[in-house]
């Protein structure tokens, strides 16, 4: 199993973008494979023929494969939480102070508490657990992107402010399995988008429970794959997009193994005596879907069932057996190099081979310190090594001139890149460590009486009456209604403290050097 970290995992889709970078490079394929035609066509030694044919068609493959590629870390959670109220830090399940640093938070929580009063207040401000996620990340600069809930299922995305403009299509659905698929206390949530071009998608179960069910857990599995779709014609399915990163509590159990047997493995850390009869293991031989996800070696404790506030597993009378119910797998996209036409030749598409993403692992562990539920969090963090497809925002945004409460203040933004823009588009003013697209201090709709043109320059008045009266740093951001996210940022920019503010007493008046 630890053989899977030796080669490096790489895939392809088939979805190219419209880029100068990528026009260039067919223009020199274009010369290549014309150069190569003359070549064949003037040469009369059949040896130097062949060997320059051969160069100049290892040229023609190359060309733009070596080029600038990025690494972008992930680190994605999954917790069956067991209707517990979030513990006082999380700080080490985030991993806050890793280097490199996230560019990506990925949460899936399993069982949030969603009786049906807690569950409507969730509904009209946010859960207690996505508060704790926010107040804990937001002074790092991470942002709510999105979220999704289902009863207790809960998917939750962050990122990196710079990251946001190129965080896009976002599309979020669910699928319930519980009582027959009228109930969603079992199930999936999803969240797909387009990172930089690439498609991802992240998909957090809670499927069906107990030793006897794997087969129903399987059942629902492909279930929750064949009825979650999305409204984009590229990737209309889960398993369309190039990476797919399924986790939560899949409560596949370890069969036939007696308790003695498994806490004595467990207790000498040979986690190894107990692979082959993992339920997901097993089902992975002979199940053609399973054999497309990959997952890292179990080499931490089975996560269920412990006794809250304790790593001692489950002393109750049930005594359940210790279980690697909570985990993280993910698939790459097979590579369409190979379709097929009406005419039975065979074709390449040219994005494959500019655009691959590589997916490695650099840790699959779980968290023993969190008390709070009978599961144990697990924790997978990865390396996306992309090239990226989009490298340009769709809006450009400026705060002109100074800005403070004491006059009407005035920024500019221009449409870059056509999209599917709106008159109920809306920019927003946001302080330095703002937690989400609605987290804003004031915001202005866009151009009132149509879309603005592309190149076109627009200024929008905000009133100095919406202006925060004391000193800080901000940003504006342009939220796009169509793709549900903010899609621009305006530089970092700082707004003067207003006399207002002494006015109002929020300051102190300072005379000849003296407070008063």
């Amino acid at each position: 199993m630890s053989d899977m970290f030796d080669v490096p995992r790489a895939c392809s889709d088939s979805i190219s973008s419209t880029a100068s970078l990528s026009t260039l490079r067919l223009m020199l394929r274009q010369r290549l494979s014309q150069l190569l035609t003359c070549v064949e066509d003037l040469s009369s030694d059949d040896e130097v023929n062949e060997e320059v044919s051969r160069t100049l068609d290892e040229a023609f493959q190359l060309c733009g494969r070596y080029t600038n590629k990025e690494s972008f870390r992930l680190h994605m959670v999954t917790w069956n939480v067991g209707t517990a109220e979030p513990p006082a830090d999380v700080s080490s399940l985030l991993q806050l102070d890793s280097q490199p640093a996230t560019d990506l938070y990925v949460i899936g929580l399993q069982e949030v508490n969603s009786t049906p009063v807690r569950y409507i207040s969730d509904l009209i401000a946010e859960d207690s657990w996505s508060h704790l996620l926010m107040d804990t990340l937001a002074p790092k600069g991470y942002i709510k992107v999105t979220s999704v809930r289902m009863q207790g299922l809960l998917l939750i995305l962050f990122a990196k402010q710079v990251h946001l403009p190129f965080i896009r299509d976002i599309q979020s659905t669910y699928t319930r399995t519980g009582l027959f698929g009228y109930w969603g206390n079992k199930g999936g949530v999803s969240v797909r988008f387009s990172f930089y071009g690439h498609m991802l998608c992240f998909l957090n179960c809670h499927l069906a429970a107990h030793m006897n069910y794997a087969l129903q857990r399987m059942d629902e599995f492909e279930y929750i794959l064949d009825t979650q779709d999305f409204d984009m014609y590229n990737t209309p399915y889960v398993l369309d997009h190039k990476v797919v990163f399924w986790f939560g509590d899949l409560n596949f159990r370890i069969a036939d193994h007696g308790m003695h047997f498994l806490r004595s493995s467990i207790n000498n850390n040979r986690f190894n005596l107990l692979w082959n009869k993992d339920q997901l293991t097993m089902l992975k031989k002979n199940e053609p879907i399973l054999q497309e996800f990959e997952e890292g070696p179990l080499q931490f404790k089975p996560t269920y069932k412990f006794d809250r506030f304790s790593e001692t597993y489950d002393t109750s009378g049930k005594k359940r057996k210790p279980a690697w119910t909570d985990r993280i797998l993910w698939r790459i996209k097979t590579k369409a190099s190979d379709s097929e036409d009406e005419s039975g030749s065979t074709t390449s598409s040219a994005d494959d081979d500019e655009y691959p993403v590589k997916v490695t692992q650099d840790m699959y562990t779980c968290d023993v310190s969190y008390g709070v539920s009978d599961h144990k969090p697990v924790i997978g963090t990865f390396n996306l090594e992309i090239r990226k497809k989009v490298e340009t925002a769709l809006v450009r945004l400026t705060a002109e001139g100074c800005w403070s409460a004491d006059e009407d203040a005035l920024l500019t933004y221009t449409i870059l890149e056509t999209f599917e823009s709106s008159t109920w588009d809306w920019i927003g003013l946001y302080k330095i460590g703002f937690k989400s697209a609605s987290d804003y201090i004031t915001f202005a709709w866009v151009k009132d009486d149509e879309v603005a043109a592309n190149g076109e320059v627009v200024m929008v008045t905000v009133s100095k009456d919406e202006l925060p009266l004391l000193a800080g740093e901000y940003v504006v951001g342009y939220y796009s209604s169509n793709m549900r996210t903010i899609i621009a940022f305006s530089p970092t920019f700082q707004i003067l403290e207003s006399k207002r503010a002494v006015m109002e007493g929020l300051i102190p008046e300072n005379i000849n050097g003296h407070e008063k």
